[in-house]
């Protein structure tokens, strides 16, 4: 059975990544190597996500948010990229309104919402 509170969790923990990357972009330094991020299946959901029975990861919720976690760890894993190799302006554009990280982030926590609410919570 899915617990509803990992989703729950999940939402706060992928919203505190806005905040950790623009700290990257400010600073120039990560405590978290790009190639450390990208993998989607090394944060506490990605673990969780994967740890389901079969049934529940063939479900079309399962399958749309983590197609959507999977893009989400790839973009935030490019923005810190950009900031360490210099290039502010690109990881700046991601994080902003209509960029690419802002939107898969935004997409993301939809979809978490929307899996939470079909599970009736």
């Amino acid at each position: 059975m899915i617990d509803p509170q990992e989703i729950t969790k999940a939402i706060g923990a992928h919203g505190a990544w806005k905040r950790r990357l623009e700290a990257v972009i400010k600073d120039g330094r990560s405590d978290v190597p790009p190639e450390r991020v990208a993998p989607d299946n090394h944060c506490d959901f990605g673990k969780w996500l994967y740890s389901l029975p079969i049934a529940e990861q063939n479900a079309a919720q399962f399958k749309k948010v983590q197609a959507l976690h999977a893009t989400f760890h790839k973009e935030a894993a490019n923005v810190i990229r950009a900031a360490l190799s210099g290039n502010v302006a690109a990881a700046e554009k991601s994080m902003g309104f209509g960029g690419a990280y802002s939107n898969i982030s935004a997409d993301l926590t939809g979809a978490m919402m929307d899996w939470k609410k079909a599970l009736g919570n």
